[in-house]
């Protein structure tokens, strides 16, 4: 509701920058501004009177009036006081609210459905002639970004749960949930001594981490001037050579026949413990 609580503020704003007003000093209501005493100066302090919230409704291409299920129209009374010093006259008060209106029907974007005034009282404490005045704007509550007033929180219900709790750019889905709750997964398994060893965890990770425990991530026979790994990275990218993405884990070789760069993987050598991280 901050651009209904804000209007009286922002008129006051618009009618200070109009030249032939340049005789008035304007103020708000609300926070309220202290006038002069004794005033001298024409003095109109602008306020909201009260405002009511209807149903909105569009002609469809028929011409029939249909309800506009996601927009409200709202009805603002404005209120004016209007103080003019008693050297002025009562007529400075009418002179004041006429103008006031004639700027806001015919130069604003507001729209001016009625105005209207009380009868003119004195008001000793100022020295001045008071005038009660009024004004009915009224504005629509869409969330469109044509609409004059920007309130979505008139949304139904039906549309908001449907639009706004779906909005997986604003809310989190289940897989984004369970991946903050739950980012990685750790694990072990023992070789088993074939060529191959399929691990499953549950998921597709997007990468792993594997090793041997209680041993380096690579071993070199000096001997036979071979290689052994046994430590492995893959990832949706690519991987280390001995590791391989699956759709509910990873792939491990450990063999003698194929060797890359003379180095043979071992990630499946039989009985070796080996610790890995998938990640989501």
């Amino acid at each position: 509701m901050s651009a209904i609580s804000s209007m009286p503020a922002n008129i006051v704003a618009w009618l200070k920058e109009r030249e032939e007003l340049g005789y008035i000093k304007f103020l708000t209501e609300f926070p309220a501004i202290k006038k002069e005493v004794p005033l001298r100066n024409t003095t109109v302090a602008v306020g909201i009177d009260g405002m009511t919230i209807v149903d909105s409704f569009v002609e469809n291409d028929e011409g029939v009036l249909v309800e506009n299920e996601n927009c409200r129209q709202v009805n603002i009374k404005l209120r004016f006081s209007i103080h003019a010093p008693f050297s002025s006259g009562g007529a400075a008060c009418h002179d004041a609210f006429t103008d006031i209106i004639d700027c806001l029907t015919f130069d604003s974007s507001l729209n001016i459905d009625s105005s209207g005034c009380d009868n003119i009282v004195s008001d000793r404490d100022t020295d001045a002639f008071v005038l009660t005045a009024w004004a009915t704007v009224i504005a629509s509550l869409c969330p469109a970004a044509s609409s004059s007033v920007d309130l979505p929180s008139f949304l139904g219900k039906e549309l908001l749960c449907g639009s706004h709790i779906r909005n997986e750019e604003i809310h989190l889905s289940p897989d984004q949930i369970t991946y903050l709750g739950n980012p990685y997964r750790s694990g072990a398994y023992t070789g088993r001594g074939g060529a191959s060893y399929n691990v499953d965890v549950g998921f597709k990770p997007r990468a792993v981490i594997v090793t041997a425990l209680n041993g380096p991530p690579i071993s070199i026979d000096f001997a036979t001037q071979t290689g052994y790994i046994y430590s492995g990275v893959a990832c949706e990218d690519g991987n280390s050579y001995g590791v391989e993405l699956t759709d509910t884990g990873f792939k491990v070789l450990s063999n003698t026949t194929t060797a890359s760069r003379g180095f043979y993987p071992s990630l499946n050598e039989l009985l070796v413990p080996y610790r890995y991280i998938a990640f989501r």
